[in-house]
Formats: structure tokens, sequence, C-alpha cells
């Protein structure tokens, strides 16, 4: 099978899940359950709730019996688009080709929809313990991925990406900045899929150098596409990193070593995975996507 038709399979069973975690959107008040559907169902690839279900799968866990983990990491992640595009952080107008959540129902009410969604990601946490996980291993999960999302992970990195605006910053700022913002997600979907499948010890660090690589590779190809990508595939403006004179790699070490340095991720992406095998090959091919990714 494609990995991009598998990524669609999973993606469309999170879907599935995700419209019964939230309430309907005529449950009063409206307002807001229509603002949190209207950007959790706005069309993203779900690529972090796939990560958790596939690094589970490997340790031969039921997919159905991840997806409480899978849509809590989708609605942290989209809770943190809804803030990231509000006019005090990145302020942007479009997101995956429709007006942001803020252009749509209000600044006030997208600031409460992202709130509610990062909330509403911990109460559907404690769905895995319905799903026959023992209460350490749900207490493991809710710790790695609230550590990601906070500010030792991802707020962290959005704090010091607002801080750098404008600056010459060290690369070992930069690389904080995209390990964090970016990279504390897919780290957490992947680390959380390994505990849920009760890894050994050297195959959750396997799994982890992995994410690392990932994630940062992930950001600088999103750096790279903001110069180079295509604006209607991208769904949003290109250029934005430069008016807003962000630090990014393509700032700091120019296009050409910007993408080998991708590169050399993941190629670390591929050594880390060697110990697993084909089970391993949905996530092999992922990194490898990011290499062609256009949106």
């Amino acid at each position: 099978m494609k990995w991009e038709d598998e990524l669609s399979r999973l993606a469309e069973m999170i879907n599935c899940a995700l419209e019964g975690y939230l309430p309907a959107s005529s449950v009063y008040p409206p307002s807001i359950h229509e603002a949190m559907r209207y950007s959790l169902f706005a069309g993203g690839k779900r690529l972090r709730g796939a990560f958790t279900i596939a690094v589970a799968r490997i340790f031969g866990v039921e997919e159905k019996r991840v997806l409480p983990a899978a849509g809590a990491l989708e609605m942290i992640h989209t809770y943190s688009l809804i803030h990231d595009d509000l006019p005090a952080m990145d302020d942007d107008d479009y997101r995956r080709g429709k007006p942001t959540c803020h252009k749509v129902f209000g600044e006030a009410i997208a600031i409460l929809a992202g709130d509610a969604l990062l909330t509403r990601a911990f109460e559907i946490l404690c769905l895995l313990q319905e799903e026959g996980f023992a209460e350490r291993t749900v207490l493991q999960v809710v710790q790695e991925i609230a550590r990601a999302a906070g500010s030792l992970g991802m707020i962290g990195g959005q704090v010091v990406d607002l801080e750098s605006e404008g600056l010459a910053v060290s690369k070992e700022t930069l690389e904080y900045i995209h390990r964090h913002k970016t990279g504390a997600l897919f780290l957490a979907a992947v680390r959380s899929g390994a505990l849920l499948g009760a890894a050994p010890e050297d195959e959750l660090q396997a799994l982890t150098e992995y994410a690392r690589a990932f994630g940062l590779c992930y950001q600088i190809i999103d750096d790279l596409l903001d110069i180079t990508g295509d604006e209607k595939l991208l769904g949003k403006k290109t250029g934005r990193d430069l008016a807003k004179k962000k630090a990014t790699y393509p700032a700091l070490l120019g296009t050409e070593q910007a993408k080998k340095l991708a590169v050399e991720q993941v190629k670390i992406c591929q050594q880390s995975l060697a110990p697993f095998g084909p089970q391993a090959d949905f996530l092999k091919d992922a990194a490898f996507y990011l290499l062609s990714r256009k949106s």
C-alpha cells in the first residue's frame, strides 16, 4: 500500500473518532462548538495521530484502541494553529485554504475555541483506560503529551520564536525553536504510541531519536516551503517568515545548506528505524515524504 493511501486511511479513522469526541455544533453555546469543529475539520493530514497509531501497531496494539491518544494530539495541534494564526502571534488570514478561525468567529471565540480543544484533549485521553490500558500507562501518556504541549515543549518554542523575530540568533537557539515549537508534538505522538505498546527501553529510545529527527526536518521543510512553495497547495500565503524576519534555517544557513540538513535528518530517521524492519515502513516512508512535501 502506498504511504499516502495508508495515511488517508488512518486520517479517516481519526476523523470518525473526532466526530464523536466533540460536542455537536448545536450543543449550547453553539458558537464555541461551531468554531472548534470548523478548525478541527479544516483538512489536516492527521500525521501526528497517525504516528501514534502506527507506532503502537509495531508492538501489536489494535489500532482502534489508540484512537483517544491520536484524537487528543490532533485537538492539541489544532488548538496551537488557532492561536498561532491570531493577530498577536503570526497574524494569518488563511489556514489550509480557508479563512482562519478568528477571521470567521472573531478573536475572542477563536481564543476560547483553542482553549476548549486543549482541555477537551485531556478529557479524551482518559478514554484510554476504557480501551484496556493500565492506569499507569495512561498517566505516562498524559504526562508525555502535557509536557510536549507546555512551556518546556511547544509553547516554549513558540515563545522563543516570537522573541527571536528580527534578531540574529545562533544555530543553537534556532534548533531549540524548531525542536520545541514543531518537534515536541511529533515526539509526543511517537513516544505515546511506544508507551501504549509497552516498548522496551532501547526501542523507545530508537523511536525517540526518529521523532526528534523527523520533527526537525519537518520544520526545515516548512521554512523552505515558505520561500519556494505554491500558495495554492499550501493554502496560505508564502513569504511570511521573511516579512516578519523570523528565525529560520534558510535565513541562517541559506537554502542549499538547509536542504542538506533536512536530508541528514531523514538519514537519521532511517538509521533509527533499522531495528524494526518492515513493521516501521510507515514511519520510514513518512520521513522520505518530507523531502518531496508540497503542503
